[in-house]
């Protein structure tokens, strides 16, 4: 699954990209720091380029036991590293994928 994240700092939420001709710029809010990304995303595992987008779900701890989806967010998954969450995904369309690290809950 194609993860971005700030190369100086780790973050991966508060980021910022604006597309200048063949690449992107990505600024961190967290740092400050920027760099370039490729417009085409590669897999991270194997540097394939056949990645396909898919709808992750954004969960977050509600009430008691309750899981509450709040938000999706697209990624980009490898059609070779990924194969099996593919399936998933579009077998369970129009769900959005479950992601794997999910709030603790109380015991």
């Amino acid at each position: 699954m194609l993860k971005v994240s700030c190369p100086f700092c780790g973050e991966d939420r508060k980021l910022a990209g604006r597309r200048r001709g063949d690449v992107i710029q990505v600024r961190c809010g967290s740092c400050g720091e920027g760099w370039d990304r490729a417009l085409r995303p590669t897999c991270d595992r194997c540097d394939g380029d056949d990645m396909q987008p898919a709808v992750l779900a954004i969960v977050e701890k509600g009430r008691g036991t309750q899981l509450s989806v709040v938000g999706t967010r697209i990624v980009h998954l490898c059609s070779s590293c990924d194969a099996e969450t593919l399936v998933t995904f579009h077998r369970n369309r129009p769900n959005p994928l479950m992601p794997d690290d999910l709030p603790h809950l109380p015991s």
